[in-house]
């Protein structure tokens, strides 16, 4: 398995891994927009000559989100979306991403223990987030090893960040 950046030929299997894995997927011209973009990565799961799955990572100055992570529906339960993550995370700390960002269905119980093995954590819950089937989604952050410990706030159960707006929002 490599993982490596997405190059335009890449474009139509990611759009189809995109269509089989989300009720509302992105459209082609999307992922190829991103190939060309500032601060964004747009990487590929590869083994042989087959795209098995991809990631999306965007950051702006010290904060960035994994936008999206998907594996191809045949090649799932064979560690290619840890390792997309692992690689997510590990270019986000190369850039100075501090805080990474995530949403997921609340249903999606599967990513979210593979979050939590990585060290991510809900912070929030957006209500109605998601669509056909509308479901909630929770937002989860990992704090990279070069960020500061947050200061609790006075408000039991929440974490209030130090000059930061936990939410990144999609283009």
């Amino acid at each position: 398995m490599t993982i490596r950046p997405a190059k335009p030929s890449d474009v139509p299997t990611i759009s189809r891994i995109e269509s089989e894995s989300y009720s509302n997927p992105w459209h082609p011209d999307t992922f190829a927009s991103l190939l060309s973009r500032e601060g964004v990565t747009l990487l590929v799961a590869e083994e042989g000559a087959a795209v098995l799955g991809y990631a999306v990572l965007w950051w702006v100055l010290d904060q960035g989100e994994l936008a999206n992570l998907a594996v191809q529906k045949d090649a799932r339960g064979r560690g290619i979306g840890s390792q997309l993550l692992d690689h997510v995370i590990s270019h986000a700390e190369a850039v100075g991403v501090e805080s990474l960002f995530l949403e997921v269905r609340w249903s999606n119980e599967k990513a979210s223990r593979l979050y939590a093995r990585r060290g991510f954590h809900q912070i929030s819950v957006r209500e109605g987030y998601y669509q056909n089937p509308r479901e909630d989604a929770r937002i989860l952050v990992k704090y990279l090893p070069t960020t500061p410990t947050p200061e609790p706030s006075e408000y039991a159960g929440e974490t209030r960040l130090k000059s930061t707006n936990p939410t990144v929002r999609k283009p």
